[in-house]
């Protein structure tokens, strides 16, 4: 076992010793009484088991084993330990079994120790899988969460290891902002000459090192480089508040790419999934002329930030991420519905006033409560030859590859054009 892989090992174990009694994630936040009583009439009416929005098929697509998922869900679930909330399977309470971030860690470090028996790329793939588990294990990232804290290092770690040993390359890019820095990974497939790039964020409970299957599997076979960018207010953009100017920390990123030599600055393309769409679409229009392609995929734009009642009907967890992200102390939901209405690209005059001469892929599952189809229509109509796309979800597997394969072959398109 190589020196830097018994580090890793033992990080893990270091890192959570202080942690057994660590408070629970659904309980982090603090609620005003009033908000308190409709959470609580809430979590009757969704009679949902488990606190934490379970996305099996993006964890999937993204490289965690199917099989493998299921049997941590199952642990989690079967757990005799005490819950904070009896009703939610997910709030095992302190670090041990049955508790989240426990099972995801301990999956994640049977990947780390399986890619000790394994060299090259299947070494790298092992890393990576280690990586994303470790991410999971700290899902959805809010910001006082101990335990998600000691599980970003570890799939931090695990990334910085896994990019020695693939053959694509990885280079780790520090963009200058407000006195810090952006911290951003490049993705590419070779270095003799500058490549089309595609700047990648994901929402507000992910983190960029989730993505590293986008460019094995679709943006490197068409030598397209990935730069991949953290939100404000997470990873390690977590110095930077989440703010209505979403796209900020993204907009310093693009503006640094002449700087870049392995990319191209003339050939940019936007990638945005979740809340990273809204910060990629605000930023087709504010830089439009550095730009050739954007795709949004399930982005909230503007219906949801309006409307009072869609926010509250929003599971609790989802509450709690935008709370963590906005550094509220004692939330108050009438209030901070209100607040949202900023983030509406619609309020903020974008897409009300002038077209943007980037073409928007704008995407979403059907029925999407946080992406509605009239969202992306609005999106559609303020960009030049842009366009709208339902998902079905009658095969939802196969229609996140679809859309995934309908947006690079966009970015390709306007890239290369």
């Amino acid at each position: 076992m190589s020196e830097s892989k018994e580090t890793s090992s033992n990080l893990s174990e270091t890192l959570f010793v202080k942690h057994k009694q660590a408070k629970e994630t659904s309980m982090l936040t603090c609620y005003m009484p009033s908000s308190e009583a409709l959470l609580g009439e809430k979590r009757k009416q969704h009679n949902s088991s488990w606190y934490r929005n379970l996305r099996r098929l993006q964890w999937v697509w993204q490289g965690v084993n199917p099989i493998e998922q299921e049997a941590v869900l199952a642990r989690i679930a079967s757990s005799k330990n005490s819950r904070t909330t009896d009703e939610w399977l997910d709030t095992v309470m302190g670090y041990r079994s049955g508790n989240w971030a426990y099972e995801w860690t301990k999956l994640g470090m049977q990947h780390q120790n399986s890619s000790n028996e394994k060299s090259g790329e299947e070494m790298a793939e092992e890393l990576f899988s280690a990586s994303l588990c470790f991410s999971i294990a700290g899902y959805p990232h809010l910001k006082n969460d101990s335990l998600a804290v000691q599980a970003q290092v570890l799939a931090n770690a695990a990334y910085s290891e896994a990019i020695k040993h693939t053959k694509l390359i990885v280079k780790q890019i520090e963009v200058p902002y407000q006195n810090k820095k952006i911290k951003a990974n490049l993705h590419l497939t070779k270095t003799d000459k500058p490549q089309p790039v595609v700047i990648v964020s994901a929402g507000l409970d992910s983190l960029q090192t989730d993505m590293w299957r986008l460019f094995r599997d679709y943006l490197a076979p068409k030598n397209i480089a990935m730069l991949t960018v953290d939100m404000p207010s997470i990873g390690h953009s977590s110095h930077w508040p989440l703010t209505e100017d979403s796209s900020c920390l993204h907009q310093a990123v693009l503006n640094e790419l002449p700087n870049i030599p392995w990319v191209d600055h003339h050939k940019v393309g936007l990638f945005g999934f979740r809340f990273g769409g809204n910060a990629m679409v605000r930023l087709s229009f504010i830089e439009q002329r550095k730009l050739k392609a954007c795709i949004s995929l399930g982005a909230p734009i503007h219906d949801i930030f309006v409307h009072a009642d869609k926010l509250k009907q929003m599971p609790k967890m989802h509450l709690d991420v935008l709370a963590s992200r906005l550094g509220k102390g004692a939330v108050d939901i009438n209030s901070l519905s209100g607040q949202l209405m900023a983030w509406s690209l619609k309020v903020q005059g974008l897409l009300s006033n002038s077209k943007t001469s980037v073409p928007i892929l704008a995407l979403a599952l059907e029925g999407d409560p946080v992406s509605p189809h009239t969202d992306n229509q609005l999106v559609a109509i303020y960009s030049d030859y842009g366009k709208a796309k339902k998902i079905k979800t009658k095969s939802i597997t196969q229609g996140y590859e679809q859309s995934l394969e309908l947006a690079i072959k966009w970015l390709e398109d306007e890239l290369f054009r």
